[in-house]
């Protein structure tokens, strides 16, 4: 298998909501498939997806989408970017879990979690260049 992630799919109760959501914080919704039920946000190089909790269960077999122990992450080039994410979030109606602060490895972190509950963090990590696209960069 390929090293890389393609696809993220949250579970969610309501996708109307989650994908306002994310256009509020300025996510652009990929429109190629109107389906009710699952929302799609080309991310990079990677996709995540905003799937209706029932679908997804009935999808995956599951009898109801559970916690996976997943925090997905996006990295900032400063703090202060760091700070304006999770502002932005919080005023969009995501909640704050932890507000930035330094680490103890030279970085800044805070996290927030989305209207479901899916935990965000939002990182500006020097030893972790981004490339102009924004794609991290693990160094050699």
């Amino acid at each position: 298998m390929d090293q890389r992630i393609s696809l993220i799919t949250l579970a969610v109760a309501d996708v109307g909501r989650s994908t306002a959501f994310y256009q509020a914080l300025g996510w652009k919704r990929w429109t190629g498939i109107d389906a009710p039920d699952i929302t799609f946000f080309q991310c990079g190089a990677m996709v995540v997806a905003l799937y209706a909790a029932a679908a997804l269960a009935a999808d995956t077999g599951l009898d109801a989408p559970r916690p996976g122990g997943i925090t997905l992450a996006v990295n900032m080039r400063g703090k202060d970017e760091v700070t304006a994410t999770l502002d932005q979030a919080i005023s969009v109606g995501a909640t704050l879990l932890k507000a930035a602060q330094d680490t103890p490895w030279g970085g800044f972190v805070g996290y927030f979690a989305d209207p479901d509950g899916h935990p965000w963090e939002v990182a500006w990590v020097p030893q972790f260049p981004l490339a102009d696209d924004g794609a991290l960069i693990l160094p050699g």
